[in-house]
């Protein structure tokens, strides 16, 4: 499995990045989770609008639905300008009627939606969920390739479900919205210490950390949560992969 980080950011992209944005790769298909501000301009550094199979969407929040409508239009014009393409799944929970309905622009996207108790069956990717604890529904992500499994937090402040649900993952994929000595429980994410912690009680061998903020030294960060897991802890950036095979 391969994942390339097309958008570490929270709330809004920095210039010339992108927010929340993760392109999953296995067997030829191209999954992406989450479609935040400028994801689209990443993801054409690694593949065309017309290569996507399918996205998921965790939740409603601008900095994970903004580049939706460009996807949109990029799957028109290509339809217009070169070859038909077929409707783009993007599957997201019900749970935010405006934002769902945001998903569907027949014939170039398609809305689908998903429950907390689904698998998604998806080319070679098998997909589960855990709803989080965010001010809107949101749920975290298990995808598993059948060789490697990637737990992605979405955003969420420390939840102790993670631990089972994240347990035997090759890697987690965590939030990280805030520096050690913030709680982050009223405002719905999580700083480095709850990632570590999760990380830690599910026996994880390495620790992305992502959702950034906007504010301090990242590096911070990276330092905490070393404190608090003995595994790999690795700051996403743009562009950055990970690749299971590597």
């Amino acid at each position: 499995m391969k994942i390339t980080v097309l958008g570490p950011w929270g709330g809004y992209p920095k210039a010339g990045e992108a927010s929340a944005g993760y392109l999953f790769q296995s067997e030829d298909y191209n999954l992406l989770i989450d479609c935040g501000s400028g994801v689209l301009a990443q993801l054409q550094y690694h593949l065309s609008v017309e290569e996507l199979d399918s996205v998921i969407i965790s939740h409603y929040h601008p900095d994970h639905i903004a580049d939706v409508g460009v996807l949109y239009h990029g799957r028109l014009i290509q339809s217009k300008t070169k070859a038909e393409l077929p409707p783009l799944p993007i599957y997201g929970h019900r749970y935010g009627e405006a934002g769902y309905a945001s998903l569907d622009h027949k014939p170039y996207t398609e809305a689908r939606a998903y429950e907390e108790h689904d698998r998604l069956e998806l080319g070679p990717f098998s997909v589960t969920f855990q709803k989080t604890k965010h001010p809107v529904p949101c749920y975290a992500m298990r995808i598993t390739d059948g060789k490697d499994t990637v737990v992605f937090t979405a955003d969420s402040s420390y939840i102790k479900e993670f631990e089972a649900f994240s347990e035997g993952a090759d890697l987690l994929i965590s939030e990280c919205n805030l520096y050690a000595d913030m709680d982050g429980t009223q405002m719905g994410h999580m700083n480095s210490t709850d990632a570590a912690s999760i990380a830690s009680a599910a026996n994880v061998p390495t620790l992305m950390l992502t959702h950034f903020p906007h504010f301090g030294e990242l590096s911070e960060l990276k330092k905490d949560a070393e404190q608090h897991f003995d595994g790999n802890v690795i700051l996403a950036s743009t562009g950055l992969v990970w690749d299971s095979e590597e």
